[in-house]
C-alpha cells in the first residue's frame, strides 16, 4: 500500500511540474525586436529570402541582402526601399557566390563596411535550391552540387560568423532554413534532403557552441515555398513526387516571413511554421528543446498515429509507379549505361 502511495506521489509531482514547466514556457518574455537592427539576409532576391528582408524592413531594421543574379537584386532592392520606414536605414544589396567559402567571408566583410566595419546583429540565411530527381540518375557532380545549394550555401556563412562572434567575444543571431524535409523525405530528394537533414545537425550543434558567446541560434522548417525557385524545381520533379504532394498547397512566402521572425522574436529554436511541421518537429525531437510541453506531446500524439499511415500512403503510391519508372528508365537509356 506505501508503495502505491508512493508511487501516486510520484505520479503527481511529476505531473505538477509538467503542467509548471508548460505554463512557464508559455509565460511571456522579453521579444527581440528588429528595429534599428542590422539584419543580413541570404538568398535575398527572391522568394522566402525577399520577404523577408522587405518584412525586416517594415519592421525598422537596416537590411542586407545576398545573391548570386545582379538583374534580381537590384528589383529587390527597389522593393526593400518601397517599405523603407525612416530614412536612417541602411538598404543594402550584394552579389556573391555563396557556395564559395572566401566569396561567403567577402560578402559579410562587405557588409560590415556600411556599418563602420560592424557585423550583423543577426544573420538570416535563405538562400538555396532544390533539383529533384532519382537518385540512380545522379552523379558525383550532381550530388555535390546538391549539397553546395543547400548545406554549403548557409555553412560558410554560418562559419564566418561565427569565427567573428567568437574573436569579439561579441552577440548575435543565427537562422537557418531547412525545409519540413529536414525532418524526412521522401522519393525524388535524393540530392536536397540530406543537406536539410545536415543543416539540423549544424544548428543543433551551434545552438550548444554559441552559448559561449551569449549568442542565439534558431531554425526554420517550411513546407514548399510558393516562389520562383518552387516553379523552377518542378520541373525536373519526378511525376511520382508531384503525385505525393499534389494535395499540398505551397505557402506564400509572406507569411512564411511572418511566422520566421516571431519565432525568432519568441526565442524558439526549431521554427516550425505551421500544424504539419509542427507534428514532424515534435515527433522526431531528440534532445532539442521544447516549445510548450502540453503541445509538444498532442503534437507528438497525433504524429505517432499519423504518420505511419501517412508513409504506408506514400510507399503504396511509390510501388504502384515502379511499371511506369521502368518504362521511363528504359526511354533514358539507363539500363544500356554503366555509369
Amino acid at each position: 500500500m506505501l508503495h502505491i502511495l508512493g508511487l501516486g506521489n510520484s505520479v503527481l509531482s511529476l505531473t505538477l511540474s509538467t503542467l509548471l514547466i508548460a505554463f512557464w514556457a508559455m509565460w511571456p518574455t522579453k521579444k527581440w525586436d528588429p528595429r534599428g537592427q542590422f539584419c543580413y539576409v541570404t538568398g535575398g532576391s527572391s522568394g522566402l529570402g525577399l520577404a523577408l528582408a522587405v518584412a525586416l524592413t517594415g519592421r525598422g531594421a537596416h537590411v542586407t541582402i545576398v545573391a548570386r543574379n545582379e538583374e534580381r537584386l537590384a528589383k529587390a532592392l527597389a522593393e526593400i526601399e518601397a517599405n523603407r520606414q525612416n530614412p536612417n536605414q541602411i538598404l543594402r544589396s550584394y552579389s556573391y557566390s555563396l557556395t564559395d567559402p572566401e566569396a561567403s567571408q567577402a560578402a559579410l566583410g562587405a557588409a560590415s563596411e556600411d556599418h563602420d566595419h560592424k557585423y550583423p546583429d543577426a544573420v538570416f540565411l535563405c538562400a538555396g535550391a532544390a533539383t529533384p530527381g532519382f537518385f540512380v540518375e545522379e552523379d558525383a557532380k550532381s550530388m555535390q552540387k546538391g549539397m553546395d545549394n543547400t548545406y554549403w550555401i548557409q555553412a560558410y556563412t554560418a562559419l564566418a560568423y561565427a569565427k567573428h562572434l567568437a574573436r569579439k567575444q561579441t552577440q548575435g543571431k543565427l537562422v537557418f532554413t531547412s525545409s519540413l524535409l529536414g525532418y524526412m523525405s521522401l522519393i525524388g530528394y535524393s540530392t536536397y534532403a540530406p543537406g536539410k537533414h545536415a543543416l539540423r545537425g549544424l544548428a543543433e550543434t551551434l545552438r550548444s557552441e554559441l552559448i559561449l558567446y551569449n549568442s542565439s541560434v534558431h531554425i526554420m522548417f517550411p513546407g514548399n515555398i510558393d516562389s520562383p525557385g518552387y516553379e523552377e524545381e518542378n520541373r525536373t520533379k519526378p511525376k511520382i513526387t508531384l503525385e505525393i504532394e499534389s494535395t499540398d498547397r505551397p505557402t506564400a512566402p509572406d507569411v512564411l516571413a511572418k511566422e520566421l521572425i516571431d519565432g525568432v522574436r519568441r526565442g524558439d529554436f526549431h521554427i516550425a511554421p505551421d500544424m504539419l511541421s509542427n507534428i514532424f518537429r515534435s515527433s522526431t525531437m531528440g534532445a532539442t528543446p521544447h516549445q510548450n510541453v502540453l503541445l509538444d506531446a498532442f503534437y507528438a500524439g497525433i504524429g505517432w498515429i499519423g504518420l505511419p499511415l501517412w508513409r504506408r500512403s506514400v510507399d503504396s503510391k511509390v510501388l504502384g509507379h515502379r511499371e511506369e519508372h521502368k518504362e521511363y528508365l528504359q526511354t533514358r537509356d539507363f539500363f544500356k549505361s554503366t555509369a
